[in-house]
């Protein structure tokens, strides 16, 4: 599909590409459109939103304070599909849609993979959803071309990985260790074992997310890791300087 191509094309001139996450409607579609715009100009290669969820069982504190916040300010699944069209129209580069499960059965798969393609989305996360209880989920993906992105955690098995990557498409989130969201995450012997059996397992680029927080933590991944996941960090950022300190920030980490 179109985004491992993307990504690959990217990587012929950088060691090491970022991806940064947002919540939709948190604060505001009107910051996240500030929020984005800083993390292109700064050089993020891929930019994964969450479609808000009142339960989302992968998230820390900071990003489930940011789904709740935005849900009672009123964000709606509509007006996630009417952003994403905008800011895909915008913006040359690929934007993912991350979300639960219940969000996409809800709203109907079909329609939801429909609406999706029509807003220049080219992947999907869902972490509540394993490929063997998500058949229809995977051949529409296939329908609409837009990449099913599986989870790979340090407490997967060298074969389940490779089941996994069977199905996936795109790129394979890592998982950086075990828990949610937000804390640091610490790079030593074990976790260099870890990202050895994610690649061995797999030919699809390779995304580590999960407590990365800074430009060290990039530093350590290059060589091992195609492309680093930012996501509480810079929520964090948002909230206590404002948007305006996102493309120093991103800027930093290269």
């Amino acid at each position: 599909m179109q985004l491992e191509q993307q990504l690959r094309d990217k990587l012929k001139d950088k060691d090491i590409l970022l991806m940064t996450h947002i919540v939709l409607g948190y604060p505001s579609l009107d910051v996240n459109r500030e929020v984005i715009k800083q993390m292109v100009e700064n050089g993020v290669d891929c930019i994964e939103m969450q479609i808000p969820f009142s339960e989302p069982m992968a998230d820390g504190p900071v990003i489930l304070k940011a789904n709740q916040t935005s849900l009672a300010a009123g964000t709606k699944v509509a007006d996630c599909f009417t952003f994403a069209a905008e800011i895909s129209e915008q913006y040359d580069i690929p934007f993912l849609f991350m979300t639960y499960y219940n969000i996409i059965f809800k709203y109907g798969e079909e329609d939801f993979f429909k609406r999706a393609k029509e807003s220049g989305i080219k992947g999907f996360i869902i972490p509540d959803l394993p490929p063997e209880m998500g058949k229809s989920f995977l051949t529409l993906a296939d329908k609409y071309q837009i990449s099913p992105i599986l989870i790979y955690t340090p407490t997967s098995t060298d074969e389940r990985m490779k089941e996994l990557a069977t199905y996936g498409d795109g790129f394979i989130y890592c998982v950086a260790r075990r828990g949610v969201t937000g804390k640091k995450s610490e790079f030593d012997q074990d976790f260099d074992g870890y990202l050895a059996r994610c690649r061995s397992a797999t030919k699809l680029p390779l995304a580590v997310g999960f407590g990365i927080q800074s430009k060290e933590d990039i530093q350590a991944l290059k060589g091992k890791a195609d492309m680093a996941v930012i996501g509480s960090r810079t929520i964090q950022l948002v909230e206590s300087e404002g948007a305006g300190a996102v493309g120093s920030f991103i800027a930093s980490l290269r």
